[in-house]
């Protein structure tokens, strides 16, 4: 019986307990006590399986955990290595993915409940004869929950800042060894905190948490952060001096996130779907880790839970579709005409080069635009093709899921812009029954321009005239009188676009890509396809009076509009 796929496991007990499919990462370990520092941070865009290493480095080291999770597992041939370091540490491990809140007070009070749950788990502490009686009341201070605040432990902000610290140090007390302090998604509470108005005191704190936990303390062996983006210095890491930071362009830990070409081969061959390989490359590969092609992980897998199910399913944004993709909005937004052309460059299958600032707050974020470049490769939604010098790269959009991304959001954003204004929108919508096809070409034109066009001669030619059926579809629905369907059976075939006025004029427009530039010859194209498939006949069937047949050609922003 095959395995189970490890749909959102990020548990590594999980996978030996329940029989899961394990992409075996635990090199990883042996790599980072290699390679480590006092204070490692590793920064990878989310479901790349940062929180499941987190969970192995606390299986791995944490003392009375179970050595048999790693039986059969790569770490295992490290013998020396894992006789000095398997089992022999006290581990606090938390993640602060849930610190959210409305406001600063809820979202501190989320802190102090991932805090005081972690600290909950030594109970033993408590009795531990290893302990003065003060240190007991400290840590008794940690866990002690008030029934008056609705269940939120007790302890005060001060305490809370002094409380990863305060809990190393008794750990270390009571097993005679120093403490491994491992944090992931530890960014998250900034980005919410900015997002949510209250950054400053949110820095304030994490900030305090920080220096306490990994600055001044001689109770910590070393410790391990991950998150998405490296937060500058002079925001939280503010004189922490022994900071470790392995980005995605270092040439370390290349393949301990996510997976390698060799590992999703191997997956693929396990689940009998290795005739597969070429669409979840074309798809979901494309990141670049140091000198390493990756795959996004959750991609893969979601996509292979939905294969052994049925084999003709279509490939889905799985990763993409688990974010609110703000960021590109707001690049979208702010975008002068030399930023469209980036965006248009990088849809089109094309690079652009960018200064790459690696470490930001999130305040400067929204200082210049350049920054959000940075911030989308950080994330993810771009990839390194190659170094420039001067900390510049060279960026593409890594695969087909994150392409498809970025046109539905052009998308919308054009349909956001052309909505703003309505005179504009209803002079070009009247032209249509008014058969007037200056008005038409010179507004369409127009909205070309502004717009962001797909040309890449790598794209079939249907998914192009998608591109641009779909624009026009989203100008002509803001006639609210108008019915308006999009590939409507009207006659012996699906129309690409029909109307019906209130007037009961029934218009029919058929688009075409001139990929040889020859504009003229695909309207005569679109016209004849209009009368060969009688797509006016169902028209003249609900109704018309009058039929107009258009015939509408692209090319780039190029346009030519022909009416019958």
């Amino acid at each position: 019986m095959r395995k189970k796929l490890p749909i959102g496991i990020e548990n590594f007990k999980e996978f030996s307990s329940e029989d899961f499919y394990y992409v075996d990462k635990t090199l990883f370990i042996k790599e980072l006590l290699q390679n480590w520092g006092k204070v490692n941070l590793f920064t990878r865009p989310r479901r790349f399986g940062k929180s499941l290493n987190m969970s192995m480095l606390k299986c791995f080291f944490e003392a009375g955990k179970d050595p048999a999770l790693f039986n059969g597992l790569k770490i295992m041939q490290e013998k020396e290595l894992c006789e000095k370091y398997m089992g022999k540490f006290p581990v606090i491990s938390i993640s602060l993915k849930s610190v959210d809140g409305l406001n600063y007070e809820s979202a501190s009070a989320a802190l102090r409940t991932v805090i005081g749950n972690e600290a909950g788990r030594f109970r033993f502490l408590k009795d531990s004869d290893r302990l003065t009686n003060d240190e007991k009341e400290a840590y008794a201070q940690l866990t002690e929950v008030g029934s008056s605040q609705g269940g939120i432990y007790t302890m005060t902000e001060k305490m809370a800042e002094a409380s990863l610290q305060t809990l190393s140090r008794l750990l270390a007390r009571h097993y005679g060894q120093k403490t491994i302090l491992l944090i992931d998604e530890y960014d998250v509470p900034l980005d919410k905190a900015f997002q949510g108005g209250y950054y400053d005191e949110m820095v304030s704190l994490i900030r305090n948490l920080f220096g306490n936990a990994l600055k001044t303390n001689d109770s910590l062996y070393f410790a391990v952060l991950t998150g998405c983006l490296r937060i500058s210095k002079e925001s939280i890491f503010t004189g922490l001096n022994n900071l470790n930071v392995m980005t995605m362009s270092d040439p370390y830990f290349c393949d301990s996130f996510g997976f390698t070409e060799d590992e999703v081969t191997e997956l693929l061959d396990y689940y009998g779907l290795d005739n597969f390989h070429d669409t979840v490359r074309d798809w979901y590969d494309g990141y670049r880790f140091g000198d390493t092609s990756v795959y996004c992980p959750w991609d893969v897998i979601k996509y292979v839970q939905i294969l052994l199910k049925d084999k003709s399913a279509e490939p889905e944004n799985y990763w993409a579709n688990t974010s609110g993709n703000d960021l590109i909005r707001r690049l979208l937004k702010k975008a002068n005409q030399s930023t469209k052309n980036d965006i248009e460059c990088l849809i089109n299958g094309g690079t652009i080069t960018k200064t790459i600032r690696q470490e930001l707050t999130y305040r400067e974020i929204e200082d210049s635009i350049d920054n959000i470049w940075s911030v989308l490769y950080s994330t993810g939604y771009l990839t390194c093709r190659r170094r420039v010098p001067g900390k510049k790269m060279e960026l593409a959009l890594p695969n087909r899921e994150v392409r498809d991304l970025f046109i539905d959001l052009v998308k919308d954003w054009f349909e956001e812009m052309t909505q703003a204004d309505h005179g504009r929108i209803s002079r070009f919508c009247a032209a249509f029954p008014d058969g007037d096809t200056d008005t038409i070409q010179e507004m369409l034109g127009d909205y070309l321009w502004d717009s962001i066009s797909v040309r890449d001669t790598a794209v079939r030619k249907n998914m192009k005239e998608n591109f641009y059926h779909g624009m026009l579809l989203g100008l002509l629905q803001n006639q609210d009188s108008w019915l308006v369907k999009s590939n409507a059976e009207t006659g012996e075939g699906y129309s690409n676009i029909s109307i019906q006025t209130p007037d009961r004029v029934g218009i029919v427009i058929e688009l075409k890509y001139a990929d040889d530039g020859n504009l003229e010859a695909a309207c005569r194209e679109a016209l004849r396809q209009i009368e060969e498939k009688k797509y006016a006949e169902g028209l003249k069937r609900c109704g018309m009076k009058r039929l107009i047949k258009y015939g509408i050609a692209f090319c780039e922003k190029e346009c030519l509009v022909v009416m019958a």
